[in-house]
C-alpha cells in the first residue's frame, strides 16, 4: 500500500467515526474534515509505521485517525476563542453554527477519539499525554495574553505544549505500532517534537506575512491577540512597538502590526530557528533503515518550514 492509499485509509475512519443521527454533529464534524488541511500528524504516524517495516495500514490507520481528530477537534475549539470565521479555507464550524454548536462538535470530535483508541491499550497513555499538554500549552497562552506577560521563554513552554507534544505522539506511536525498540521510538520521539516547534513557528511567521486566502483561515489572529513566535520576541525588546498598544492604538491594527514588525530582525530569527529544528530533525532519523518512508520523513520535515500556508 503506498502512502497515499493509507492516508485514504485514514480520511475514510474519520469520515466513519464521524456518523451521528444528530444532524447538526454530523454536518459540522464533516464540514471540518472535508476542508482537508496538510494532515501532517497522521502522515506522521504512517510514515514512521512504515519506515520500521510495518505494513498492515488497516491496522494503523485508526490511530493515525485519532490523532487527527485530536488537532482537528483542537482548531474548531479554537475558532471560537479566537472568533475565526475562516477555516482550512471555508467558513468555520463557529461561522457556520455558531458558539454553542462549534463547541459541541469539538467535543464530539474528541470522544470519538476514545472510540478509535480502545483497542490499542497502552497507546492510549501516549496520546492522552499529548491531548493533556494540548490543553495545558492553549491554557498558558491564554494567561499570558491576559496578564500582558508573553516572553520569549513562555512562548517555547506554550508551543512546547500545545504543538509539539501531539506531533512527538504521532512518531512514537507510528514506532511503537512498528513494536519498534525503545531507542527507536525515542528518536523518532524527538523527530516528531523537533519538526511540532519547527511547524508551530512556522505557522506563527505565515500569520504575519501571509493573507486568509493563502493560509485558508483567518490571518492576523495570533498577533492581534498578543500571541506567536514575533509578538513573544516584541514583549522581549526585540521590537520597537509593544504588540497589544498597537492593537489599540490604530484604526487598522493588523496592516500596521505587519509593517512595524517587518522592518525587524524577528521573522528571520523564526525562520532560521525553525531551518534549525528541521535539520536536527532529520537527524534523529539516522537511526531508521534506507526507505522510501525514511525518505518521505525528510521531504515531511522539509515541507514544514519551506511551506507558505
Amino acid at each position: 500500500m503506498t502512502t497515499q492509499q493509507a492516508m485514504q485509509a485514514v480520511e475514510n475512519i474519520m469520515i466513519e467515526v464521524t456518523k451521528s443521527d444528530v444532524k447538526t454533529l454530523q454536518d459540522a464534524s464533516r464540514h471540518i474534515l472535508s476542508a482537508g488541511g496538510k494532515r501532517v500528524r497522521p502522515r506522521l504516524v504512517m510514515l514512521a509505521y512504515s519506515a520500521l517495516g510495518g505494513t498492515d495500514y488497516i491496522y494503523a490507520a485508526p490511530p493515525a485517525a485519532a490523532i487527527e481528530l485530536v488537532h482537528t477537534a483542537s482548531v474548531v475549539h479554537d475558532d471560537i476563542n479566537d472568533h475565526g470565521v475562516v477555516r482550512r479555507g471555508r467558513p468555520s464550524v463557529n461561522a457556520i453554527w455558531g458558539r454553542t454548536f462549534a463547541l459541541l462538535t469539538g467535543d464530539f470530535l474528541f470522544t470519538k477519539v476514545y472510540e478509535l483508541m480502545a483497542p490499542y491499550k497502552d497507546l492510549n497513555i501516549d496520546l492522552a499525554e499529548a491531548t493533556v499538554a494540548l490543553v495545558e500549552g492553549e491554557t498558558l497562552q491564554a494567561a499570558a495574553v491576559k496578564e500582558n506577560n508573553f516572553t520569549r521563554e513562555i512562548y517555547h513552554q506554550i508551543i512546547e505544549r500545545k504543538t509539539a507534544a501531539l506531533f512527538k505522539a504521532a512518531a512514537c506511536i507510528g514506532a511503537k505500532l512498528a513494536h519498534a525498540d525503545q531507542t527507536i521510538v525515542e528518536a523518532l520521539g524527538q523527530y516528531g517534537y523537533s519538526i511540532g516547534l519547527a511547524f508551530q513557528i512556522v505557522d506563527d511567521i505565515l500569520d504575519l506575512t501571509a493573507d486568509s486566502a493563502q493560509l485558508g483561515k483567518t490571518s492576523g489572529i495570533d498577533l492581534a491577540q498578543g500571541r506567536g513566535y514575533v509578538a513573544a520576541y516584541s514583549h522581549n525588546g526585540h521590537q520597537a512597538a509593544g504588540v497589544a498598544e498597537v492593537v489599540v492604538e490604530e484604526a487598522d491594527p493588523m496592516m500596521s502590526i505587519k509593517q512595524r514588525l517587518l522592518q525587524g530582525d524577528a521573522i528571520s530569527e523564526a525562520r532560521m530557528q525553525a531551518r534549525g529544528l528541521a535539520q536536527a530533525a532529520i537527524a534523529y532519523l539516522d537511526v531508521l533503515p534506507e526507505s522510501q518512508a525514511k525518505h518521505e520523513l525528510i521531504e515531511l520535515a522539509n515541507m514544514v518550514v519551506d511551506r507558505d500556508h
